[in-house]
């Protein structure tokens, strides 16, 4: 089975936010270019990668948008309609809010329903599927057999993607200290820990971006999307934390054009609800660039 394992920093409860909008039809591929054209001027060229960067240790070409749709790209259908969230094991009562908050963000931004389905307890991943890490203690899941065991097994039949969390850290190979996610493309499941994006007791906005960063990424990828190396975006891969808290929230105009063709989304509207999400939960950056990208799209 095909995987990527993805460096990832990040992560989602109950039903979002559907499509854009439902009042009118998507725009078809030549508006959708245009649009994307207009936003081509805001976005910022990807920087020349440091020492430790994603892009030094894993040199990768990049994926044009006619590249992306020749791919024949996982995207919802008449059958595929629906992106679940399956919580596994302890939430504290702050991870259970990012939880409930990011699945209302995937809703708008991939203009699905969202559906959370019901926490599976710590039980449900078996002694051989666990460690505690030999030098730090840690209890740790193992993310490969979350994958093949637990998700795919669950996964519902109107499922365009599954996406496991769980607060416990994840290691995908006893050789492997940790990993922060792991995905399946062809499965179109996936599973990554909130265990190292700090607490949300203390610092909530942050750890709420770190998890919606990771959320939208990792299902990027399950719809198709490979890592950005054109701008500084959203699907920008990532070693370290702090390399992921230096890329942007928001998608650039190239793969922003690839949801909304796959996710038949209307780009303004979008925006407009991306914006208020952000204003209501202090993400004044990431605010700031949807509302560029609204006065942008609405010059005539």
């Amino acid at each position: 089975m095909k995987r990527w394992l993805l460096l990832l920093l990040a992560a989602i409860a109950t039903l979002a936010l559907a499509q854009s909008d439902t009042t009118a039809p998507p725009p078809g591929l030549a508006t959708l270019r245009k649009s994307a054209e207009k936003l081509r001027p805001l976005m910022q060229k990807k920087a020349t990668p440091s020492e430790g960067d994603w892009l030094a240790q894993h040199p990768e070409g990049g994926q044009t948008f006619d590249q992306y749709l020749s791919s024949r790209p996982n995207r919802p259908g008449e059958r595929r309609t629906t992106l679940y969230i399956q919580p596994i094991g302890d939430f504290t009562k702050a991870q259970e809010q990012l939880v409930k908050d990011s699945a209302e963000l995937m809703g708008i931004v991939f203009g699905l329903p969202v559906k959370t389905l019901d926490r599976l307890p710590d039980a449900a991943i078996p002694a051989s599927a666990r460690r505690v890490h030999p030098s730090w203690g840690m209890k740790q899941f193992h993310s490969t057999y979350i994958l093949d065991s637990v998700l795919a097994p669950r996964r519902p039949a109107d499922a365009v993607a599954m996406l496991g969390l769980t607060a416990t850290d994840l290691f995908p190979d006893p050789a492997w200290n940790f990993v922060f996610g792991q995905a399946s493309l062809t499965e179109r499941v996936g599973v990554w820990s909130l265990a190292r994006y700090g607490d949300p007791e203390k610092d909530y906005a942050t750890v709420l971006r770190r998890t919606l960063q990771v959320a939208t990424h990792e299902t990027g990828h399950m719809f198709g999307i490979q890592h950005c190396t054109m701008h500084e975006c959203g699907m920008n891969g990532s070693n370290s934390l702090p390399e992921s808290d230096r890329a942007p929230l928001p998608f650039c105009s190239e793969c922003e054009l690839k949801l909304w063709w796959a996710c038949g989304i209307n780009p303004l509207p979008r925006y407009e609800q991306l914006a208020d999400f952000a204003k209501r939960y202090g993400l004044k950056s990431e605010e700031a660039e949807w509302r560029k990208r609204i006065e942008m799209l609405s010059k005539k």
